[in-house]
């Protein structure tokens, strides 16, 4: 099935990432106290509202001072969680990078005289960093929204069933015509990627074919154009 042949790809990263289970599970966890400071706030202010305002000025100033230790808490999180998945990342990117370099030169001379070099290099640079961002903040911010979106629906419906039941209804109405547009942003994604690396490719092989390229005065030719709008 198509859909599932994305998920097959992410799995073989899987021994990659792997080698740094402690540091996924040490993000995973800070990932988690973020998400739950951050639905502590509204408790927070709601317990400022009803017992802060008309009580003593102590009192009051104490529920402040619970805002500002959780703000502080929040922040710090949020900054341990971004620098630990941003380390992964940029490891996981580089033993990625290094394990493709020693594939292709292992390959046949075949493999050499078919492939052009300018396409192997885009590989290694541009289809690598797309992992990078998926791997360093993409997965990062969608687990934290998937956290915080489960918190505060389970808290709007202990609160309000029927504020639930209506921001349910109207989300299923945005999640549709962005689930369609979704595919196809990831289809031309795919085709700006091809278009890319036929570019570099072919840009590659100019430059390092320059004196045969002058000889027969084709300077004027330039690579395809990398949109696939």
């Amino acid at each position: 099935m198509p859909s599932s042949r994305p998920a097959r790809l992410l799995s073989t990263l899987t021994p990659l990432l792997h080698t740094y289970r402690w540091r996924i599970a040490l993000a995973l966890g800070l990932l988690l106290l973020a998400s739950t400071a951050l639905l502590l706030v509204p408790l927070a202010f709601r317990d400022l509202i009803d017992e802060g305002m008309g009580s003593a000025g102590e009192q009051l100033n104490q529920h402040f001072l619970w805002l500002i230790v959780l703000a502080l808490f929040w922040a710090f999180t949020v900054a341990a969680r971004y620098y630990t998945v941003s380390w992964v990342g940029d490891r996981v990117t580089a033993d990625l990078r290094s394990q493709v370099y020693q594939r292709v030169i292992q390959q046949s001379p075949q493999f050499f005289e078919t492939l052009k070099t300018g396409e192997v290099l885009s590989r290694l640079t541009g289809d690598t960093t797309l992992i990078q961002t998926v791997v360093g903040s993409s997965a990062s911010m969608g687990l934290r929204s998937l956290i915080q979106f489960i918190g505060g629906m389970v808290m709007l419906a202990v609160t309000s069933w029927s504020l639930f039941a209506l921001n349910l209804g109207l989300m299923l109405l945005v999640t549709l015509p962005v689930m369609i547009i979704g595919r196809k942003v990831k289809r031309l994604s795919r085709e700006s990627q091809d278009r890319i690396a036929d570019s570099s490719a072919m840009a590659g092989e100019i430059l390092n074919a320059m004196p045969t390229v002058q000889s027969y005065t084709q300077e004027a030719m330039r690579p395809r154009a990398s949109s696939s709008a």
